[in-house]
């Protein structure tokens, strides 16, 4: 058992000099804490534990921490077995109190960064996270945010609150902002395999942070500060948004003139240079690029400055769960000479991305509520996502529950809108069995369905 640590023995020294802190990452005879256990912050406790350090996982929902306590996990992706063995052997203690903290030698934030009602910058949870660290924050200690955020949130929010405690950055503990790049339910890209930009609140916090990050991902990419890792998390997530909102465009002018879109990117993509594919859908989903964007558009307007281009990025993106419903409106006019007043829709996917649990953001559920707002009647089904869980735009769905797909079900709806292409549903056979299939992200094609009942938005 590499540099394991036993929690409920083991107590740091009071303050220890930069050098000995940093030296406890790379032996792994560290303890850090993870605060937020949700889809970022588990997958981190999961690699921290592969590579031999001791965690402490805080979460302020007592079901997780039970569920993780009873040798459960509550992530599709992350197998149980990852943390039962750390916690029967001391390595890992999953909890909701703070002051477990003061035994960390780290403590690395991982809570939601979301909007507000009129898109702006929601900082609650990372305000809160921060008051309560620090009644246990001690001398010696590295502090980091992963959550994204606008650039000056690491030094103007959460250094101050902590330093509200009487100790001093860079003096008695060290802050560093390192951006997460979770990619949920990507086996290639796992948060081990992904290298860490790191930005610190002065030299020594960012060789800290280095040294902590270095024992458990394969680069490490130190910036000159926090507001510049800051910026390197939203100029990712701006760049995935205003490449999608692009090929959004173009799916709607091209349909207009008969040409399939899908068919022009993979004819692109080619060219071995000068062009990288993106896909479009029927709307952004998950907990970034629907979001991220905009705190960049509301931090801009401090500086008396606008961002047109991340802002028509939005408008397309944000317009296209309404296309995709004047798609099915117009189909089922033209087919059946009926509208949505009264349809039998069933909504193939809620998940965000294929293959994941995670509905966060889902344009699914807009698409529900547009749907049923013109008289249609929605059922659901998702190989992942058994029940809808608790939504807060859209709290009316939750409960329902995911139907099968067998053959005499399927062909009872009107039309089945393909809204998450999940690899494990069988388009050939799901084709066979509907009258009409309004596909959001080429998967018939995918997977050799034809028809003229297939259509494509």
């Amino acid at each position: 058992m590499i540099g394991a640590v036993n929690l409920h023995t083991y107590q740091p020294a009071t303050c220890p000099p930069v050098e000995e802190l940093a030296s406890r990452f790379r032996d792994r005879s560290a303890t850090v804490a993870i605060i937020g256990l949700g889809y970022v912050g588990l997958p981190l406790v999961q690699a921290l534990l592969d590579n031999g350090l001791a965690v402490i996982g805080i979460d302020i929902d007592a079901g997780k921490v039970a569920a993780l306590r009873e040798g459960r996990t509550y992530i599709h992706h992350l197998p149980a077995e990852s943390f039962r063995e750390p916690i029967a052997r001391g390595r890992f203690l999953p909890s909701t109190d703070f002051a477990e903290l003061a035994r960390a030698d780290a403590i690395l934030i991982c809570v939601p960064t979301p909007l507000t009602a009129h898109r702006e910058p929601d900082l609650t949870y990372v305000e809160n996270t921060a008051r309560a660290i620090a009644p246990h924050i001690r001398p010696g200690q590295l502090v980091v945010l992963e959550s994204t955020t606008y650039p000056g949130t690491t030094r103007d929010v959460v250094k101050p609150i902590l330093e509200a405690s009487g100790l001093k950055s860079g003096r008695d503990f060290f802050i560093a902002f390192s951006p997460e790049r979770e990619d949920p339910g990507n086996m290639k890209f796992s948060t081990r395999a992904i290298p860490k930009v790191i930005g610190g609140d002065g030299k020594e916090a960012a060789a800290i942070a280095d040294a902590l990050y270095s024992t458990f991902v394969p680069k490490t990419v130190p910036v000159s500060s926090p507001e510049t890792a800051e910026a390197v998390k939203l100029t990712e997530n701006i760049f995935r948004s205003v490449n999608i909102a692009l090929v959004n465009e173009l799916k709607v002018v091209y349909a207009a003139m008969g040409i399939d879109v899908w068919e022009v990117i993979d004819a692109a993509k080619t060219k071995p240079f000068g062009f990288m594919p993106f896909y479009p859908g029927p709307g952004l989903g998950g907990h970034c690029i629907p979001i991220d964007p905009f705190y960049l558009t509301w931090k801009a307007r401090e500086y008396e400055l606008s961002t047109r281009f991340i802002e028509l990025a939005g408008e397309i993106n944000t317009a296209m769960p309404r296309y995709v419903v004047a798609r099915i409106a117009d189909e089922l006019d033209a087919r059946a000479g009926k509208g949505l007043n009264g349809a039998k829709i069933l909504i193939l996917g809620l998940a965000y991305k294929k293959n994941v649990d995670d509905t966060r953001e889902s344009p699914a559920f807009k698409l529900i509520e547009l749907l049923e707002k013109r008289g249609a009647a929605c059922d659901v089904h998702d190989p992942f996502v058994p029940v809808v869980p608790n939504l807060r735009e859209h709290p009316t769905m939750a409960g329902r529950k995911s139907v099968s797909l067998d053959p005499a079900g399927v062909a009872g709806y009107d039309a089945v809108l393909i809204v998450t292409d999940h690899d494990c549903v069988d388009y050939v056979n799901l084709a066979a069995s509907s009258r009409l299939i309004v596909d959001t992200r080429n998967a018939c094609a995918r997977a050799g369905a034809v028809g003229g009942h297939i259509v494509k938005a």
